[in-house]
């Protein structure tokens, strides 16, 4: 297995990186969101491919930079997906969605308004509940318990966000993904449909620290593993975001990978835990700086 210092080749992005233009126009609040960094991503990836392939959307904040003129994004989330799905298609209800929800706050309070908007998605998973939900709970962490899939984080602290500016940012996210299907899939089945020249960016539920979030038990890092060595054998980028050097309670983490399996790899500095930040209700977050390894197959 591959270590951190083992790997063939470190990349420096350096000051002549080809690195694209930050965009921060967020959609959705999402734990491991890569909306600060996504244009670092995107600025190792090959300078000519085909389609581009994202199998755990999450936030799709690199999507979202990227803006692919041919894009397959997918995740076996499917409120989540319905979120896209909307968003692409019928813009305009996904803004209804959120404003209906914001609104009733005015006339109860948003503790209460936020309880029953989990209560109704809890009832019966749904994109309209998990939008407004993703804004508004705490930090963003989406989590969900083991035992019977129920969304359990609390209402944030903060307001959240105007029906107003929601809608901005879906007028600008809704032309970013024209060019993008979606579709709840396995991550398996999507990696599955690359073809050579194509490139595929995992994001996948990190090990040691985000098995509360969106059904991410079910998780195997060693699954994710073969699939991509079956790409990289048909000539399939992959690049792969993967715990690095981060403290999940008192570990260190550093997931080892497949001997020979990426070619190279570099850290991105992720800045604190958003999720560790949610666990350690308020202590101090000095220790808590998380490095994310971006491994690559080429």
């Amino acid at each position: 297995m591959d270590s951190l210092d083992s790997m063939s080749q470190i990349i420096d992005l350096g000051p002549t990186a080809q690195v694209k233009k930050p965009f921060r126009t967020q959609l959705l609040k999402w734990i491991g969101n890569k909306q600060r960094f996504a244009e670092e991503i995107i600025g190792v990836f090959p300078d000519d491919y085909g389609t581009y392939f994202e199998p755990f959307l999450g936030s799709g904040a690199v999507l979202g930079t990227l803006a692919p003129e041919e894009g397959s994004a997918s995740d076996a989330f499917g409120p989540l997906i319905e979120i896209f799905v909307t968003l692409k298609s019928e813009p305009e209800l996904l803004k209804l969605w959120y404003r209906q929800r914001w609104e009733r706050m005015s006339h109860d309070s948003r503790q209460a308004v936020y309880e029953d908007v989990k209560a109704s998605y809890n009832r019966s998973p749904n994109g309209a509940d998990l939008l407004f939900l993703s804004r508004s709970c705490y930090g963003g962490v989406v989590r969900f318990r083991k035992t019977d899939g129920y969304m359990s984080t609390p209402c944030g602290a903060h307001e959240p966000i105007s029906p107003d500016s929601f809608s901005h940012r879906v007028d600008v996210w809704s032309k970013r993904v024209q060019g993008t299907t979606f579709a709840q899939l396995d991550f398996a089945d999507a990696m599955r449909s690359a073809k050579a020249g194509d490139i595929i960016y995992c994001d996948p539920p990190y090990s040691n620290s985000q098995t509360i979030l969106y059904g991410a038990q079910a998780f195997s890092i060693e699954r994710l593993f073969e699939e991509i060595a079956l790409c990289k054998a048909r000539g399939v980028y992959i690049a792969l975001s993967i715990d690095g050097s981060k403290r999940s309670g008192a570990l260190i983490c550093d997931v080892q990978t497949p001997d020979g399996l990426f070619e190279s790899q570099v850290l991105v500095n992720c800045g604190r835990s958003m999720l560790r930040r949610f666990q350690m209700s308020g202590e101090s977050l000095e220790g808590e700086v998380v490095s994310d390894r971006l491994l690559l197959t080429y």
